[in-house]
C-alpha cells in the first residue's frame, strides 16, 4: 500500500493532501471524478466501470493511486507495467491497456505505463496531477523499472488542425509559442517526448492524435 502525507497551497493557505492507493470504497466516487474530469465531447464509454476498477487492484495494485484534500477524493492515477522499446511499432490506448481493464499487464515489465490521470476541476489549481505522477515516478525508482510513458492526448489540437500539421503544432508548444492542456502539462511534470502517434485514442479535441511521452529512471543507464 502507497501512502504519501503532504501539503499543498491553494491562495496561500497549507491544505492537507493525502496520496495513496485507492481501494474498492472509493469505486463510486473515482467514476464520479471521471466524469466531471472529463465531460462531452470525451466518448462516455470511455470512463471508468466497476468491473475495470476492480481489475485495477486485482492485478496492479501498486499503479492504482488517488489523491485526497482534506479528506475528499480529489484525483486519481492508473497504470500498468509493459514491455517496451523505442523500436516498437505505434500502439493505441485500447491495446496497450486493455481498453483501460489492464489486462495486458506484465508483472514483469520494464516500463510503468500510465492508463489515465485525472483531477476534479475543482481541485485543478492544486497540482494534485503531478503529486500522482510523482507516486508513479517513485515506484519506477522502487522497482528498478527503466521509464514511466504515456500517451498524452493533444487536446488543443482542434483549435489550430486548419493550419498546423501535429508536427507543427507539437513544436509550437515544445517552443513556448502555444499551451496545450495537457501536453504543456506533462512537460511541467517531468515528461519528455518520444514521438507523435496517429490514431491513438478516439477524441475530437485532439483529433484522435496523441504525443507519447516518458519519464526516464535517473537511477539507470539510458
Amino acid at each position: 500500500m502507497y501512502q504519501k502525507k503532504q501539503f499543498v497551497y491553494q491562495n496561500q493557505t497549507p491544505r492537507k493532501v493525502l496520496v495513496r492507493t485507492y481501494t474498492e470504497q472509493d469505486f463510486e466516487e473515482l467514476i464520479q471524478i471521471q466524469r466531471e474530469s472529463f465531460p462531452p465531447p470525451f466518448p462516455d464509454e470511455l470512463l471508468w466501470t466497476r468491473e475495470q476498477l476492480e481489475n485495477h487492484l486485482r492485478l496492479y495494485p501498486e499503479g492504482a493511486l488517488c489523491a485526497e484534500v482534506e479528506g475528499k477524493l480529489a484525483g486519481s492515477v492508473t497504470g500498468l507495467r509493459v514491455n517496451y522499446s523505442y523500436e516498437d511499432p505505434d500502439h493505441t490506448w485500447e491495446e496497450v491497456t486493455g481498453g483501460g481493464d489492464i489486462s495486458p499487464h506484465q508483472p514483469d515489465g520494464n516500463t510503468l505505463y500510465v492508463v489515465d490521470l485525472c483531477v476534479r476541476p475543482e481541485f485543478r489549481s492544486l497540482d494534485l496531477g503531478r503529486l500522482l505522477l510523482q507516486g508513479l515516478y517513485e515506484r519506477v525508482i522502487a522497482d528498478g523499472l527503466d521509464r514511466l510513458l504515456g500517451g498524452g492526448r493533444m487536446s488543443g489540437y482542434h483549435q489550430y488542425a486548419d493550419e498546423l500539421s501535429p508536427e507543427q503544432y507539437i513544436e509550437c508548444v515544445l517552443e513556448g509559442e502555444l499551451k496545450d492542456p495537457v501536453i504543456t502539462f506533462m512537460l511541467r511534470s517531468g515528461r519528455t517526448p518520444v514521438r507523435i502517434v496517429r490514431d491513438y485514442l478516439e477524441d475530437e479535441e485532439s483529433h484522435n492524435m496523441a504525443m507519447l511521452m516518458e519519464w526516464r529512471n535517473p537511477f539507470k543507464s539510458s
